[in-house]
């Protein structure tokens, strides 16, 4: 059996583009090292979701961990618990941010957010006038992290399924009324409204006006990676929600640092999967943001070049004693102005015993006729861990635990 290294590239997918030649970034692009893994590996396309279905970040590496949507937390439960928070299940958990807004006829319109130097010390207090309020019951208290963002945690019996009020959109809808998707939430949007209003009271002259929420949640017992997988060991990545959701798997959150120099960043992570299985690590992620902040631009010329330059760190991949799978979670298209998109996001696994399946260039286009063929988040692990000769063998019941899809590491032995 073989242990499972994964590198993650944020936003990896795009679309193709005529300043491209019709082509993808990732298509556009001169990557000799992927091209090289790619010959000797497997290949196929991977919808976290489902095809046309545009993820978040958390949404979609839930997913490609092997969990699912009824088992989801909430971001916000991720921030806090990546943040040296205690999250408890009495709790509910939002995602708080202070902002500047304007009135005008349809509503209160976002109008930018604070500046993480300039502001931080005035929003911090700001945040900090909020802190304690109680409405009907229940108590809003209030976390800074930073640039006027906190951690919301409602206590008093709150429930969790209340739609954000932040749109994300500054310039496409105002900021939202919470609303209850289920009766029983009814109590707690009511509360979130009234709490709101009462914001906007203590802030009101400021030139940081109002809080907004979202990404509602609240902790929930799952099988850990380990049950679930047999496989466990480090999370590396720089957002904190992101070790936060790996915490809530029971991997070990590593803080992976991203600079202004991507490659090295790359290839400190290349070098710390390899150190992490000289430990005995069986599983290992490395995320990197990079990719997605490139799609961000709206240049798909900043993609293409930003994929040719990570290119260049992915030397030295464990592929001689692990099973290293290169992907992404969603597609960052360089246009249009979209956030995400649900475009198909290339997959490679690589490694001993890998099958390599004729296809010779990274790429989405390339990666259709590849022996993998087109994947949902959900099959992701079950096929690393059949790579890794670890797959469950189906009509065996070794563990009690929901889920399994991996050959048990934990095994309840008749003393």
């Amino acid at each position: 059996m073989y242990p499972i290294v994964v590198f993650l590239l944020d936003g990896l997918a795009d679309r193709a583009h005529e300043v491209l030649g019709g082509r993808t970034g990732n298509e556009a692009a001169s990557t000799p090292n992927l091209d090289d893994l790619t010959a000797g590996g497997s290949t196929g396309l991977l919808y976290a979701v489902g095809p046309g279905r545009a993820p978040s970040s958390e949404v979609a590496h839930w997913s490609l961990l092997g969990y699912r949507p009824d088992e989801f937390p909430g971001r916000a439960v991720f921030e806090a618990l990546g943040r040296g928070q205690e999250a408890s299940a009495e709790h509910v958990f939002a995602y708080a941010a202070l902002r500047p807004a304007e009135r005008r006829e349809d509503g209160w319109w976002l109008t930018g957010r604070p500046d993480a130097g300039r502001d931080a010390e005035d929003a911090e207090r700001l945040v900090e006038r909020c802190d304690g309020i109680e409405v009907d019951g229940l108590t809003f208290s209030l976390e800074h992290v930073w640039r006027g963002e906190a951690i919301l945690r409602i206590s008093g019996g709150a429930d969790e399924r209340v739609t954000d009020t932040d749109a994300f959109f500054k310039d496409r809808h105002p900021v939202l009324r919470p609303l209850p998707l289920v009766p029983e939430a009814e109590r707690t949007a009511r509360a979130c409204e009234a709490w709101t209003r009462e914001v906007m009271r203590r802030l009101e002259g400021e030139r940081f006006n109002v809080i907004t929420l979202k990404w509602f949640g609240r902790p929930r017992s799952v099988p850990s990676f380990l049950q679930r997988h047999g496989v466990t060991g480090a999370f590396a990545a720089d957002s904190a929600f992101l070790r936060g959701l790996g915490t809530a798997l029971g991997l070990e959150p590593v803080d992976a640092p991203e600079t202004d120099d991507p490659v090295a960043d790359l290839r400190r992570r290349v070098e710390l999967a390899r150190e992490r299985l000289d430990a005995g690590d069986t599983f290992v992620f490395c995320h990197q943001k990079t990719t997605d902040a490139a799609g961000h631009t709206k240049d798909p010329r900043i993609k293409q070049e930003t994929i040719e330059q990570l290119d260049a760190a992915l030397i030295g991949l464990p592929v001689d004693r692990a099973i290293v799978c290169i992907t992404g979670d969603h597609a960052t298209p360089a246009s249009p102005s979209v956030i995400h998109s649900g475009d198909p996001v290339p997959l490679l696994v690589a490694g001993p015993g890998v099958r390599a399946d004729g296809v010779k260039r990274f790429g989405e286009l390339d990666f259709a006729a590849g022996i993998l063929g087109q994947l949902r988040g959900a099959d992701l692990m079950p096929v690393l861990l059949n790579a890794a000769d670890r797959p469950l063998f189906l009509g065996s019941r070794p563990t009690p635990f929901d889920g399994t899809d991996g050959y048990p590491a934990l095994l309840e032995p008749l003393l």
